[in-house]
Parts: C-alpha cells; structure tokens; sequence
C-alpha cells in the first residue's frame, strides 16, 4: 500500500494576526526611538536588543522575530527618527538645504546634549582663548550688530576649525586632509565676506 505523501501545513494568517504583528514591530521601533530619546545624539550602542525589548514589554526572542539583529532593528528605528524629524532626501534641491539643515538641528535640539570638549582644565583654558581671539576678531566689523549676533559669528568660525568638524570631513567623506582643510577655509572664506559686508546671522 502506497502512502501518500503528508502534506504540509500551510502557517495560520488572518487580517487579525497580520494586524497584531504589525502593532508588536510598531511597538518595538517606538521603544527604540524612546530609548534614543533618552540619550545623548546618538548613542547607538545604547541601542541592544534587550534593552529595546524591555522598554517594548516583550521578549528579545520577539524582537529577534521581527528583525535579524541589531542592525536591522537600527535601521528600522534610524528610519523612525528621520521620518520624525521630516528628513526626505529624495529629490533635495540646493534650495532645500538651509530648511532642511534646520529642521535636522532643531529636532537634534530634542536629545539631551553630552559635550564632546573634555573636562580637563588645560582643554578649557584654550577653548576659552581662543573664544576671546575669535570676538576680538569680528568685533571691529560687528560694533552695531546684537551681542548675540556678534557671539553666534564667532562661534561658527569655532565650530568650523574645530577636529569634529575636519574628522567628519576626512573619516566621513573619505577626503584627504588637504582637501578638508581647503573646504573648511573656503567656507571660512564666505563668513568672513559675509561679517565684513555686515550680513548678519539673524538678518
């Protein structure tokens, strides 16, 4: 007597069931935005899995059923943030940029802030330094300009001869050191023209 082959049980689905997965990955991703929230910009490693599924009130084995691992759940939770934040990159126009470059820091504005400058006494002497160097700097074409005006000039020069931002330049763009120091004294260049014109930050 032939035995027919068993057949195989197709899985269980349902609208139900479908909806109820949906709401426990929707969950999930909420939990690590939450989790993000909490923490300086950004601290992915902060980001484990169980962690998130503790704040999401499921197991990390119903964590691991919606995603592979860390990375996946990363950037589902990346994809959260920049949806939150109206982040669209599809499409940007130079036109785009300075609204969109405020939307980014306004909603980064939202994280607790962790500063990157060391607390040790020699460092802050120099940043201190070099914050009088800049002042005096612009204040000859800034006498008429708002305090607040003439501090955010300065500090923009810092900011943009600080190690972040050749680091970023270098590591995150993979240019040569020369090429980030010319791009950085370029824009150097479109400040300075800008204080000596008297065109303000607020204006």
């Amino acid at each position: 007597m032939t035995r027919r082959p068993a057949r195989r049980r197709r899985p269980y689905d349902s609208p139900l069931r479908r909806q109820r997965t949906a709401a426990t990955r929707e969950r999930i991703v909420a939990a690590g935005a939450e989790l993000l929230h909490g923490f300086p910009v950004w601290n992915w490693a902060a980001l484990t899995i169980p962690r998130v599924a503790q704040r999401a009130g499921v197991t990390g084995r119903t964590v691991y059923r919606h995603f592979a691992g860390e990375r996946e759940l990363r950037d589902a939770v990346l994809s959260r943030l920049e949806q939150e934040a109206g982040v669209e990159l599809e499409g940007l126009e130079l036109g785009d940029l300075r609204a969109l470059a405020a939307r980014i820091l306004q909603y980064v504005s939202s994280f607790p802030l962790e500063p990157r400058t060391p607390h040790d006494q020699t460092f802050r002497a120099a940043h201190a330094r070099q914050r009088e160097a800049l002042l005096a700097t612009v204040a000859p074409y800034t006498r008429r300009w708002p305090r607040s005006d003439r501090v955010l000039a300065a500090a923009v020069l810092d900011a943009l001869w600080s190690v972040a931002s050749y680091e970023r330049l270098v590591a995150g763009w993979d240019l040569e050191p020369r090429q980030a120091i010319r791009g950085i004294t370029w824009v150097f260049g479109l400040v300075e023209q800008a204080i000596r014109r008297g065109r303000r930050p607020s204006a």
